[in-house]
């Protein structure tokens, strides 16, 4: 069993930063990938980054440049740094941890970008 908890959303201006934290306890050696995801207003969620254990980071193009995923191994933490924001990127932001046939989720936390 791993388990996900999110940090570090809340309301910013179009244009500044936030720095979202997933603390991960549980099981975590058995994770292979750790990554982001994020569901907007009606949208379908989508992925924004991930991470492999390995070091490898993935990121969906339109977060090319303005977010950045990163882990601290001793805190068994990921982030995610975003910069540059927008209100498109107004979303539920989830944590997500890919294990050897099962995948966990975290509940999320709200970022609100104004125009």
């Amino acid at each position: 069993q791993v388990r996900l908890v999110e940090s570090g959303g809340g309301l910013v201006q179009a244009g500044g930063s936030l720095r979202l934290s997933c603390a991960a306890s549980g099981s975590i050696s058995s994770i292979n990938v750790m990554g982001w995801y994020r569901q907007g207003p009606r949208k379908q969620r989508e992925l924004v980054a991930t991470l492999t254990s390995g070091g490898s980071p993935n990121y969906r193009d339109s977060m090319k440049g303005r977010f950045t995923i990163s882990r601290d191994n001793a805190k068994n933490t990921v982030y995610l740094q975003m910069n540059s924001l927008r209100p498109e990127d107004t979303a539920v932001y989830y944590c997500n941890a890919e294990t050897r046939g099962v995948v966990y989720w975290g509940r999320g936390t709200q970022v609100t970008v104004s125009s």
